[in-house]
């Protein structure tokens, strides 16, 4: 594991990704009446199936476009792409609708995907959906430092206090958190995960406390923040598409 991290490291991995031209999907389907119920699609509908759930501690301030650029190199190397959005905390989501949204958007979908890819809170979401969905959710899961460990991340006050915010409130933990964090839910399809050693923003410890508790297979990038493994370019990138095949 790599020494301190750095969070200008990460400031600057969030730059080169969200500083990235947006690409353009392909086709958009809706799942739901909300404006933000529907999914992007890339490539070519008979492609090897990738389902994308976005990060952002399910907060409206951050939406998919982030992604675009991530969804737009996957098709290059044959993958048809959904990239999902959801309802945020702010904009009519926070639980349970949030995962009603991703339980919807799957549904809507179809067949299960290949691999549902899950970034950060979209990792959290995706881990829930491995467990959540008696038709597999896909058939692997693949998160990027994912919000594995809510109890954690709560405990340790991520991002000002984003899992309670997530949750309902204060008021909420005690109720929601076992039906919501994925330390409590165990995953019904074989899951993989990708961390950066470097990640300020999500601390690896999560993904060593899930891969612990459940068997999942964990690869540390030493070195690399948040946004790096989404980031096409980067070696990190090129680690996600080795685990993506």
């Amino acid at each position: 594991m790599s020494g301190a991290v750095d969070g200008g490291a990460s400031d600057r991995e969030w730059a080169a990704l969200s500083g990235l031209p947006p690409v353009a999907p392909d086709r958009t389907l809706r799942y739901g009446d909300h404006p933000s119920q529907v999914v992007d699609q890339y490539g070519s509908a008979d492609g090897r199936r990738v389902t994308v759930l976005h990060g952002g501690y399910w907060r409206e301030a951050y939406d998919r476009s982030h992604l675009t650029p991530t969804a737009g190199a996957l098709t290059k190397q044959g993958w048809t792409v959904d990239l999902v959005e959801y309802r945020r905390v702010g904009g009519g989501g926070g639980w349970p609708h949030t995962a009603e949204d991703v339980d919807a958007a799957l549904d809507v979908l179809g067949d299960p995907p290949h691999v549902l890819l899950g970034h950060s809170a979209g990792g959290q979401l995706a881990l829930w959906a491995a467990w959540r969905r008696e038709r597999a959710a896909a058939a692997r899961v693949l998160a990027v430092a994912p919000v594995a460990d809510l109890a954690r991340a709560h405990a340790l006050g991520l991002s000002e206090g984003a899992v309670a915010e997530f949750l309902g409130g204060p008021a909420y933990l005690a109720a929601r958190m076992p039906e919501a964090d994925p330390m409590r839910l165990f995953p019904r399809v074989p899951v993989e995960i990708l961390h950066g050693t470097a990640d300020p923003d999500v601390p690896v410890e999560l993904s060593r406390r899930y891969a612990n508790n459940w068997g999942a297979r964990l690869h540390l990038l030493p070195g690399v923040g948040h946004f790096a493994p989404l980031t096409p370019g980067t070696p990190a990138f090129g680690v996600l598409l080795d685990a993506l095949r």
